[in-house]
């Protein structure tokens, strides 16, 4: 299970980032589509570094949401 941020990006499209797994980021023209590509995304990353004998990182990223 990994922690993701989903958010709309400048084009329209929906961005999600896998904050625990650097640089695993994918997008969809829907937010269900783009759940859809960075869960595909996450499997294909943590796939890549286990067929390469490394590390898979820990979950470890946290959420705050900050009162302004």
């Amino acid at each position: 299970m990994r922690q993701v941020v989903v958010y709309r990006g400048e084009d329209g499209y929906w961005i999600a980032e896998c904050p625990s797994l650097p640089g695993c980021v994918s997008q969809g023209e829907t937010r269900d589509a783009a759940l859809e590509n960075i869960r595909e995304a996450i499997r294909g990353y943590i796939r890549a570094l286990e067929e390469d004998n490394l590390a898979v990182p820990p979950e470890t990223f946290e959420v705050e949401i900050v009162n302004i």
